[in-house]
């Protein structure tokens, strides 16, 4: 055989389902490694490694439960940017993708939720998102509902500062004791944090104040309050660092392990067992970050914004090749649309766009003034040459018939109080700039948001050398597979260098491929 040291030893790495011998070389001390267990003449065995596999790289019990082959999640990229033909590839493949059902009409989400249900097997592994809208609770009860309904196996909830009836209606209803005593719920759930005093919340059971509502409404059974009081609210946790759309930009090495060191403690201050698993999102375009992640400790990795230059995102090619320009210093924070009086932000693309600087300054003068009429006229001159593209009476018309089909309380308030007429209009610009974006509006480009982060450009980088270089290529499964399959080559790399192995620079060096 070949000299352990250098020829043999990248095969040793770009092949971790195989077994690997480490060996010292006795005329040097070198340590070395080679395929398989066979001796090799002037060294001795000083150990040996056990096959590698990217199924084996998170928590066994999430595969499991969920149903998949990988620890790995494509996350629910909003306004179904993340949809069905996402859902069902992953499906498809054995891996789960959650429908991104923010931002969407409840109408749009029960024909979604309809068609994975027509189109997947019964078991097949699948979620749906609830995010959190202030401004109509009654959406976040009615996609609940319908998760309830329809029997979704798997909702995962996101941007929650504290724990709301419908989130307590998702965790409890159906709750059941199965023979051996562990209580079950015919429902995955899944929630994506990064404040500590959130994840706490989700940590524990469900507030007894709100399963007492539910309990009166006739939406819960008394066997399944008193359960609920005896798990946690959600089976996955996901710590989610510097991200696409709302983020608080952590990063991933702080916030994830004092998340991990708080699931024991929530857990023995209300008696439960700490069954919940922690995962990480956020900043993972790459199979160095998502090694990374598995090496802190986490059970499980969700990716979101190098999904959306995936074939199956329902996006517009126009946004896709924007997506595929960028850099890694190509985003910046701009007001959110849901969020907006709040002044709540999001993550999104600059290169190629004015989004950010000109939702920026829309929400500097919702700061400033009081109402529509107390901007100086010259302002508002601008704001409809550049941004409105006409009239604000008729961006308010078009903003009042939007309200008054989807929650006329908006357009009462509005009627009344003059700044929140103001924040509903310039909302339109942000929600519209959204929707410009996802459906190519050509003469808009300058106008699109983008939600992404940092991953996006690292993703870029990483995939011009490979497998995934070519656009027709970037599907979200082998996207999915080549993360994976690229963190175990990194996973094995480092299992060689902790055994004392001398590893070559390009050791750490990965390249996609189209894998099976």
């Amino acid at each position: 055989m070949s000299d352990p040291t250098a020829d043999g030893l990248l095969a040793v790495l770009r092949q971790p389902r195989s077994m690997a011998t480490i060996v010292r070389r006795l005329s040097d001390s070198v340590t070395g490694a080679v395929l398989g267990d066979a001796p090799v003449d002037g060294c001795e065995v000083v150990g040996t490694l056990s096959p590698l596999y990217p199924e084996w790289l998170g928590d066994r019990s999430f595969t499991t439960d969920h149903g998949v082959r990988f620890p790995y999640v494509a996350g629910e990229m909003a306004q179904g940017i993340a949809g069905v033909a996402m859902v069902e590839a992953m499906a498809r493949a054995d891996l789960l993708g959650i429908f991104g059902a923010a931002g969407l009409p409840i109408d749009a989400v029960r024909r979604a939720i309809e068609e994975l249900r027509h189109k997947l097997p019964e078991h097949a592994p699948w979620g749906v998102n609830i995010i959190h809208n202030p401004h109509s609770p009654v959406w976040e009860d009615e996609v609940a509902a319908l998760a309830i309904r329809h029997g979704v196996r798997c909702v995962s909830v996101s941007a929650f500062s504290k724990v709301t009836r419908a989130l307590a209606h998702c965790c409890a209803a159906g709750l059941q004791v199965r023979p051996d005593g562990r209580i079950v719920r015919p429902r995955m759930m899944m929630a994506k944090v990064s404040r500590p005093e959130v994840a706490e919340q989700f940590l524990a059971p469900a507030p007894p104040e709100l399963l007492h509502e539910l309990l009166t409404r006739g939406l819960l059974t008394a066997d399944e309050v008193a359960l609920a009081a005896r798990v946690p609210m959600v089976d996955d946790l996901t710590v989610e660092s510097d991200s696409g759309g709302h983020t608080d930009g952590r990063p991933l090495s702080t916030a994830l392990p004092q998340i991990l060191a708080l699931r024991d403690t929530v857990a023995h201050r209300h008696g439960i067992a700490p069954r919940t698993r922690i995962g990480a999102a956020g900043g993972l375009g790459t199979p160095h970050a998502v090694a990374a992640a598995f090496a802190m400790g986490a059970a499980y990795v969700v990716t979101g914004s190098v999904n959306q230059l995936s074939l199956e995102a329902d996006t517009s090619d126009r946004a896709r090749t924007m997506l595929q320009a960028a850099d890694t210093m190509d985003v910046a924070m701009a007001p959110s649309a849901d969020m907006f009086e709040m002044g709540s932000k999001v993550q999104v693309l600059s290169r190629g766009t004015m989004f950010a600087a000109r939702a920026s300054r829309l929400f500097q003068l919702y700061r400033d003034h009081e109402s529509l009429e107390d901007i100086p006229p010259a302002l508002i001159a601008r704001l409809e040459r550049e941004m409105f593209r006409q009239p604000v009476a008729q961006v308010w018309a078009q903003t009042e018939e939007f309200w008054r089909a989807r929650e006329p309380a908006q357009a009462d308030r509005a009627a009344v109080d003059g700044k929140h007429r103001m924040a509903l209009v310039f909302r339109w610009y942000l929600g519209m700039s959204s929707t410009w974006a996802t459906t190519g509006v050509a003469d808009r480009s300058v106008d699109y948001q983008i939600w992404c982060g940092p991953a996006v450009g690292a993703f870029n980088d990483w995939r011009k050398d490979g497998f995934l270089a070519d656009p027709a290529n970037l599907s979200v499964v082998q996207i999915a597979r080549n993360l994976m399959e690229g963190a175990t080559v990194l996973t094995r790399a480092q299992q060689l260098r902790s055994h004392g192995v001398d590893l070559p620079a390009q050791a750490f060096t990965v390249h996609a491929h189209e894998l099976l």
